[in-house]
């Protein structure tokens, strides 16, 4: 049978900065109901690749496209069309002055707007369900420019969520975050895929967040694609050292859990020594 159109992908990408090229022929497929994250050191190319699927970053050389009709061009669409297919959740954004984070979070409508903001029936509704996902319902009236680092990052992702698209994009969006919502921002991940059939496509810094997290895992060094795979079959300690330069060990749990676990000079001193033999 033949295998569905990824929902988006992009093939064959050279992206450059001010002449240099830094990510060199990079292919990523987007999958309905599927996590992709992306790993590797800083430098990469991670971010780079990812704000080339949202088309922020035109490619020197490639193709992007989505899977609607046979495979549309995603770098030929109509900026309303993309916006209403793809969102990007991007590492840094202009924190407004004086906006409610109400209307922040209705900012991720405007694909659907008409003009004066005509013709979005479902906005009211959809906008109030991401602001509940994210936990930011509460402070709906607070001026953003007020907010801590860890709200407003909750507040971003509502943004996107509003947005209602069949692709998203997080570049790093546990950033900021404390513990818990670092938690319940990947269960959200999680459930967008899997109760929601949307394609995901996520930077992460963490190799234990993207093994947790993910059903395909993206590792780039040098601006080069270096394994494309499983979470077990991507994160061997031989190719992660190797990619970082330090040691790596990873240790694959009986439900198929991986972890890992860097080591520097310091690290023994926090492992308890195997007793002696009687």
């Amino acid at each position: 049978m033949r295998q569905p159109l990824p929902a988006l992908a992009g093939s064959d990408l050279e992206l450059a900065y001010d002449g240099r090229t830094v990510v060199h022929g990079a292919g990523l497929a987007l999958r309905a109901g599927e996590v992709t994250a992306l790993v590797g050191p800083n430098g990469s190319g991670k971010s780079t690749l990812l704000r080339s699927l949202a088309r922020l970053h035109t490619p020197l050389a490639g193709t992007v496209t989505l899977a609607d009709d046979g495979g549309l061009d995603a770098l030929a669409l109509h900026a309303k069309d993309f916006a209403r297919r793809v969102t990007l959740l991007s590492q840094s954004r202009p924190t407004p002055a004086g906006v409610s984070v109400g209307d922040v979070v209705a900012y991720g409508r405007h694909p659907y707007r008409g003009r004066f903001g005509s013709g979005d029936a479902d906005g009211k509704e959809v906008v109030e369900r991401a602001m509940t996902l994210t936990g930011v319902a509460a402070m709906a009236g607070r001026p953003v420019d007020e907010l801590s680092g860890g709200e407003l990052q909750r507040v971003w992702l509502a943004t996107c969520l509003a947005q209602d698209t069949g692709v998203v994009l997080l570049d790093e969006p546990t950033t900021y975050l404390d513990l818990r919502y670092q938690v319940e921002t990947l269960d959200l991940v999680r459930d967008l895929a899997d109760l929601h059939g949307v394609a995901v496509g996520v930077v992460l810094h963490d190799l234990d967040q993207a093994a947790a997290v993910a059903d395909r895992v993206v590792l780039l060094h040098g601006g080069v694609v270096r394994a494309d795979g499983t979470p077990v079959e991507v994160l061997q300690a031989d190719l992660l050292s190797e990619v970082y330069g330090l040691r790596i060990d990873v240790h694959v749990e009986d439900g198929g859990r991986v972890r890992t676990r860097p080591v520097g000079r310091h690290t023994a001193r926090h492992v308890r020594p195997e007793p002696a033999p009687a």
